[in-house]
């Protein structure tokens, strides 16, 4: 083996371990997980290639301005991966509900069209 060829394959499996370190950091890592709660106003399969379960939670809450009280909403979009959770939120649009997520810092095709993945109902409230 050549010096030029022993430096080849070293600068390829180092730039080979970056871009995998990337890629797991990007798509896989969990970077915060949480509980949103307000009511389910849209839940959806869709989708070209990769059928995903698409949702929209509406979180309403006061805000306080001056003397006044406010109403302002939130939504709250996010994706379901899996079958049991998404065939239980299908049974809950108009329902109040505690959701549990994760989100990742990247978005894959076959994970949703949304970077908040919810994996867990907690409660549900009519």
């Amino acid at each position: 083996m050549t010096r030029t060829t022993k430096i080849l394959s070293i600068t390829g499996a180092i730039i080979i371990v970056a871009l995998a370190v990337a890629f797991y950091f990007k798509f896989c890592f969990v970077f915060s997980e949480g509980v949103a709660a307000g009511e389910l106003n849209y839940f959806a399969h869709k989708g070209y290639i990769f059928k995903t379960y698409e949702g929209k939670m509406i979180q309403s809450g006061f805000n306080a301005k001056n003397a006044t009280t406010a109403v302002q909403s939130y939504e709250f979009r996010f994706s379901v991966q899996d079958q049991a959770v998404a065939d239980s939120l299908m049974r809950c649009s108009g329902k109040t509900l505690e959701l549990h997520y994760q989100e990742y810092l990247g978005i894959l095709p076959w994970r949703g069209v949304s970077k908040l993945v919810v994996d867990k109902i907690i409660s549900v409230r009519d």
